[in-house]
């Protein structure tokens, strides 16, 4: 196997390449297809289910515990305030451009890099199980949670999002809440009708106002957003409905079921979850994986962004070079330099552990 700076250089082709390729959430092939070939290349087994792409260290045993190392593949649409072409990976001053180089390009060729440092040794304490996963960006059905039950048993899972090296050991869950106020219809000009979008003011002032009673010591209060609503049809007719949207962002202090439970028992309207399955995930700072990065000097934090943690049913750390900020913008890009810390700190820290 390749020192780690063979190791880094052909991450980096490899990063260039899949920037080359539409990899829309959904539409992944392309470069399902390319880290297929690159695996292969190597003479190492691939697994494949949609366009979902899995690995595993070339002396598994399955009488040890399993690591999942996990990033994701497919990207956003390239937002309307791009000046370059976002399928061209191009290098300028130590930046490397392109869609899906930062959010999670980079992150995933450090752990592709990672899994190959380790992948013939002999004496590990761990497995690793490295996939490369499909519609990260939308939260998807096929993406990660569709091969938990291929993969087998994992005891932990680092998962390969932009945090500028640091770790985030907890991270929010999400609800979208479609919520229905409801009255009765009457004449504007008489005194006449029950106006929903009154009712449903109530209902939104709670969401803005209220206080949950515990409190995440990482990911700190559950906060809830009102940021769609639809009422009325025309200007004289007092509305029976009034819809609107409630975007909830949970912590670990409280499970998606109880935080919705406490909802409904607050408000009047009627209230719908669109899905349960996005939770709040974490992992103990007294985890080992943790424990070697504050040695090798790394920071701890809650992250209030999601990612495939939300779906994986083990403690898992977020990390991976890049920055959270960058992600989606206009002529995205990382440093080049970030890609090679990032595989120095994934090693350096699971040599600790394995």
């Amino acid at each position: 196997m390749k020192d780690k700076q063979g190791l880094f250089e052909d991450a980096l082709a490899l990063l260039k390449q899949l920037i080359g390729l539409s990899s829309l959430s959904k539409e992944e092939e392309f470069t399902a297809d390319l880290i297929v070939r690159f695996f292969q290349e190597r003479d190492i087994k691939t697994h494949r289910k949609g366009n979902n792409v899995w690995v595993y260290n070339a002396h598994y045993d399955s009488t040890r515990p399993t690591i999942l190392l996990n990033s994701h593949h497919d990207t956003v649409k390239p937002n309307t305030g791009y000046t370059r072409d976002p399928l061209a990976a191009t290098v300028e001053e130590g930046k490397l451009y392109g869609l899906g180089s930062n959010d999670a390009g980079g992150c995933l060729v450090s752990l592709i890099a990672t899994f190959l440092y380790f992948y013939q040794q002999t004496d590990l304490k761990y497995n690793f199980c490295l996939v490369a996963s499909a519609e990260e960006e939308i939260s998807g059905k096929n993406g990660v949670e569709s091969v938990l039950d291929d993969i087998g048993s994992i005891d932990f899972a680092i998962v390969g999002e932009p945090t500028l090296l640091d770790l985030a050991i907890a991270e929010k869950g999400l609800m979208v809440l479609d919520c229905t106020a409801l009255g009765t219809a009457g004449h504007a000009a008489r005194n006449e009708g029950d106006n929903a979008i009154y009712k449903a003011i109530r209902d939104i002032e709670w969401f803005q106002n209220y206080t949950f009673e515990r409190t995440s010591s990482t990911l700190g209060p559950i906060k809830m957003s009102v940021t769609v609503i639809q009422a009325g049809s025309q200007h004289n007719v007092v509305p029976a409905t009034c819809n609107f949207v409630v975007d909830v962002r949970t912590t670990d202090a409280y499970s998606n079921e109880e935080t919705l439970d406490i909802i409904k028992s607050h408000v009047k309207s009627e209230v719908t979850a669109r899905s349960t399955r996005l939770k709040s995930s974490s992992i103990p700072e007294t985890h080992p994986i943790v424990k070697a990065g504050v040695t090798l000097g790394r920071a701890v934090y809650g992250s209030p962004t999601m990612s495939d943690q939300a779906l994986i049913p083990v403690p898992s750390l977020k990390l991976g070079p890049g920055d959270s900020a960058r992600s989606h913008m206009a002529d995205e890009f990382i440093y080049i330099d970030e890609i090679r810390a990032g595989i120095d700190l994934y090693i350096e820290m699971l040599e600790q552990i394995v």
